[in-house]
Formats: C-alpha cells, sequence, structure tokens
C-alpha cells in the first residue's frame, strides 16, 4: 500500500507542479474538473450511507432510512454548478460564486416544492447539496484565488507543502509510535501521535519552504501559519472519514491507487486552503 501510494504520488507530482506553474485557465479547469469528480464520489458516499446496513451498523437504530438517491436531479444540478463556481472565481469575484450558491439553493428549493407532496425526504437532498457546493467547489475555489493572486504560484506550492508534509508525517508516526486514539469513533486508525507528527511534518516542512519562496516572513507568524494549516488539514480529513464512517466505506474512491479516491486526497487541503487565503488577505495584506 505504501508503494502504490510513493508511485501514485510521485507520478502525479509533475503534472500538478506544472498546472501550478502554467496558472490561469489551465489551473482553474484542472480545479473544476476536480470539484466534479470529488462531488461524484461525496454523493456516492451519502448514497452508501443510506443504505440500510450502513444506517445500523454505525448508528444502532432500530429504524432503517431507504437508499438515498445518488444521481437525481438535485445533485445533477450540484454537479453542474461546481465547476461554474471555480471558473467563475478565476474569470470573475468571489461576489458571483456566493451568487451561484444563493441561485442554486433557489433553484433546487423550487424543484423539492414540485415533489414534496410524494417525496418529503426531497428537502434533506437539498440540504446535502447545499453542503456539498460549500464543502467542496467552493473550498477549491479559494486555492484559484490564491493562485491567482500576488506570488500565486509561490503561495499554492507552500500550501501544498505544509498540507502533503503533514499527511505524510501524520501516517508515518502514527503507523510507527501511534499508541493513543485521536478519534476512535469517527477514525479507529488516527493517533495523537500521529497528529503531532504531522504537525512536525507540516511545520519542518513549512520552514523550508518558507526559506526558499518567502525569506522575508516573520519566523512567528509563519510558524502559527503552518501549525493552524495542520490542524484544519486534520479537521478536514476527520470530517470526511465522518461520512465514510456513516458509509461504512474505507475510501472515497480508486481513482487513486494506494490514496483511494480524489475527495480522500484533497480532504484536509478542502479546509486548508480558505485559511490559507485568509491568512494571505487579511493577515499579510497582500
Amino acid at each position: 500500500m505504501h508503494a502504490k501510494r510513493w508511485i501514485t504520488g510521485l507520478c502525479a507530482l509533475p503534472f500538478l507542479l506544472y498546472l501550478i506553474y502554467a496558472g490561469g485557465r489551465a489551473f482553474a479547469g484542472f480545479v473544476a474538473a476536480a470539484s466534479v469528480v470529488a462531488l461524484w464520489e461525496y454523493f456516492k458516499i451519502l448514497a452508501a450511507a443510506g443504505k440500510p446496513e450502513a444506517a445500523g451498523d454505525v448508528a444502532g437504530e432500530a429504524e432503517k432510512d431507504p437508499p438515498r438517491r445518488r444521481f437525481g436531479v438535485i445533485p445533477l444540478l450540484t454537479l453542474l454548478t461546481a465547476p461554474a463556481m471555480v471558473w467563475t472565481a478565476h474569470r470573475f469575484s468571489m461576489d458571483l460564486v456566493v451568487s451561484l450558491l444563493v441561485l442554486h439553493l433557489i433553484v433546487c428549493a423550487l424543484f423539492s416544492l414540485t415533489r414534496f407532496k410524494s417525496d418529503p425526504r426531497i428537502i434533506d437532498d437539498v440540504v446535502r447539496a447545499g453542503q456539498a457546493l460549500i464543502y467542496i467547489p467552493l473550498m477549491l475555489a479559494f486555492g484559484v484565488l490564491i493562485r491567482d493572486g500576488a506570488d500565486g504560484m509561490r503561495w499554492a506550492l507552500l500550501v501544498l507543502a505544509v498540507v502533503f508534509a503533514g499527511d505524510i508525517g501524520a501516517l508515518y508516526t502514527g503507523t510507527t509510535l501511534g499508541r493513543h486514539k485521536l478519534c476512535p469513533s469517527v477514525s479507529p486508525g488516527k493517533t495523537v501521535e500521529g497528529s503531532v507528527g504531522g504537525l512536525i511534518g507540516s511545520v519542518a516542512v513549512g520552514s523550508l519552504a518558507k526559506l526558499i519562496f518567502f525569506p522575508r516572513l516573520l519566523w512567528g507568524e509563519s510558524i502559527l501559519f503552518f501549525l493552524v494549516l495542520s490542524i484544519v488539514g486534520q479537521i478536514g480529513d476527520l470530517y470526511e472519514s465522518e461520512f465514510k464512517r456513516a458509509a461504512g466505506v474505507k475510501d472515497s474512491g480508486v481513482i487513486l491507487p494506494g490514496h483511494g479516491g480524489l475527495l480522500d486526497r484533497i480532504d484536509a487541503l478542502l479546509f486548508a486552503l480558505p485559511v490559507a487565503y485568509f491568512f494571505k488577505k487579511f493577515i499579510l495584506w497582500i
């Protein structure tokens, strides 16, 4: 499994670095496509979570929900809206991205009115679709904003380095030294020791990247930035694990051998990107 992870990562890395270097339409288009794939996996997980055996295994409830619709009208509308949000962040502004979110909710609400009498659970689909757009394409849109901003390539590389180093540090520290469970009800395999290893990995690699890309940044605010980025990344990882735990699945997909699905690979990044954008724009004012 570890060999597959490294092979997949090393094969994908040059492609990712090129897209970050290219920026512009190439990078925004890639992120838009990634948002669709990740959303597809998200709806697959939700559909699995609605199966009676999954509900019974996780919640232990006597009442079993019928399977949820995976690709009905509302999920399909969400899949179409996701790339539009990412592309809008690149071509226009975040204000228009929020407007797309609102428009999506209005259209889904209108559709739910036509189906509520025969299917009261349609309102659940509206809520989950709204969360899906915030959770995946809106979060990814901040990555496009970072790349499009001042020193965008260097900032994008810094964020990726810190988040991925945290993932690797947590994995190998947890595997070799892990003893105390971090959040066993959500992810039994994650440990406190692994979490600390992730923090150390993020700070170490982030510090090296700072020396290379941003030597003028103050060390105090840089270390704090790396720590916060690593912490929110771990929260993002655990948040996705909640979905998989409820569904009784190990991975969100199989698109990345050794890693699972695309959502498994970017779960930490989804939470880290908005924080990085906030730090860059409203703490450093650049």
